[in-house]
């Protein structure tokens, strides 16, 4: 396995063009796993206070069209 030290100085030596196709992978992988932790903590109940929240301030007239 790589040191992040090797991870870095192996990136600095890319190509832009190489570089450019890591940053879209990276951004989504970075997707994919924000997806995946937002679906869990909705399936585990943990937005659930939130929702309640906007609901209840859309009910209470503190909303506003955008």
């Amino acid at each position: 396995m790589m040191t992040l030290e090797q991870i870095e100085s192996a990136i600095l030596q890319l190509s832009p063009d190489e570089f450019e196709k890591l940053m879209k992978w990276f951004a989504d992988l970075d997707y994919q796993r924000w997806d995946e932790q937002l679906e869990k903590d909705a399936a585990d109940g943990k937005l659930e206070a939130l929702a309640a929240e906007a609901i209840a301030e859309f009910e209470a007239g503190h909303c506003r069209e955008m």
